[in-house]
């Protein structure tokens, strides 16, 4: 079987099985989630944008897939089909302060708020959180392989990191 990179668009997620891998670019204050189970060989990448959705429910164009407390819970979901008996687990990247001024919002560091939010989800979810890579100020790439659960990390100028 010839495996393929699935792309994980912003505000989206994917679920898939080994061997094929996902993928998602452009993780500034954004998070990539990682949830597995590797008994099954299946996964799903989520590219979160935004901490809490409460502050939009009114909105007719609610995309769940954009916030924490939302797109977990939906890529939780799908898996559960494809793994009704998963050990799920959990690695994440992401949630940079990428921009100065965040300093001096009220609301402080959007991407510090992401990987609380991120947090707290899966913790809410029973999922162990295994790896991280997060904080700093560069955007980064996030890698996985679905055969080796293994997420690879690069920020531009530095070695890849193995989750």
């Amino acid at each position: 079987m010839i495996n393929s990179s699935l792309r994980v668009g912003i505000a989206d997620y994917k679920v898939a099985q080994a061997p094929n891998n996902l993928i998602t670019v452009g993780l500034g204050s954004c998070v990539g989630t990682f949830i597995y189970d590797e008994r099954s060989g299946v996964g799903g990448l989520s590219h979160i944008m935004l901490p809490d959705s409460s502050l939009y429910t009114g909105s007719l164009a609610l995309n769940p897939a954009k916030y924490a407390d939302t797109a977990l819970e939906l890529m939780v979901k799908e898996l559960k089909h494809k793994a009704p008996y998963g050990r799920f687990k959990a690695k994440i990247a992401g949630g940079a302060n990428m921009f100065d001024f965040n300093k001096t919002l009220k609301n402080g560091n959007v991407g510090k708020r992401n990987v609380e939010a991120v947090e707290a989800e899966l913790s809410r979810l029973h999922i162990p959180l295994i790896a991280k890579n997060v904080g700093g100020n560069s955007g980064r790439t996030m890698r996985v392989n679905l055969e080796t659960f293994e997420a690879t990390i690069s920020i531009v100028h530095h070695d890849p990191i193995i989750l």
